[in-house]
């Protein structure tokens, strides 16, 4: 709370002294309490699928594709603690045709060359050579059928180099950058990855709207 009385005063002495490049003002990362409530309700689920079906019990990676493209929306989130480890920004597939998505809003679909992300839970699988962001990527498995063409499809985690480490609210990511695949930071990708390699058992990624 203090943070935030701090950062409207700052604003306001900006705007009040005629300064025009308000950019450069703090803005706050800290997820919004609808997107908090999804998070701890889609936990719930997720604690007890990744039981049922023998995955990590330690995390798991939530995108809430609700969240605006300008704004983390991947969640590392920890299962036992109910609490976020690390947040992002992540791509949205952009779709063709007369079937494309803005920044705004997020198309989705399982159909093969659609480029467009597909809703649904994931697990993550093998690790290997990507030609983009840090050269890694995880093969993703899907395990529902509004997913279950992804492995067929390419579909897999990775980063690319001009994806923001930082939250670009109120722009959205550009189209383009993902062609139905979640796409995040490099900074972001090297913490999965050091996770990821260190994991025995099968991990959930889970896209939602």
């Amino acid at each position: 709370m203090f943070s935030k009385v701090i950062k409207r005063f700052i604003f306001c002495l900006l705007f009040f002294s005629g300064v025009t490049t308000i950019y450069l003002y703090a803005r706050d990362d800290t997820p919004g309490e609808q997107t908090i409530t999804r998070l701890k309700d889609k936990s719930v689920e997720a604690v007890a699928f990744c039981k049922k079906n023998g995955y990590n019990m330690d995390f798991c990676i939530l995108i809430d594709m609700k969240v605006h493209s300008g704004k983390h929306r991947l969640f590392v989130w920890d299962l036992k603690e109910e609490k976020i480890l690390h947040q992002s920004l992540c791509a949205h597939g952009c779709g063709k045709d007369d079937k494309k998505s803005t920044g705004a809003k997020p198309l989705f679909s399982n159909v093969n060359g659609s480029y467009l992300s597909s809703l649904g839970k994931y697990k993550l699988g093998a690790r290997s050579y990507s030609q983009w962001g840090i050269n890694v990527h995880y093969k993703m498995h899907g395990l529902e059928t509004t997913n279950n063409n992804a492995f067929k499809r390419i579909i897999v985690l990775h980063s690319h180099n001009p994806v923001p480490e930082k939250e670009i609210f109120p722009a959205h990511l550009p189209m383009g950058w993902s062609l139905g695949c979640p796409v995040v930071d490099n900074a972001t990708m090297k913490f999965l990855d050091e996770k990821l390699k260190k994991t025995k058992k099968p991990v959930l990624l889970w896209i939602y709207y």
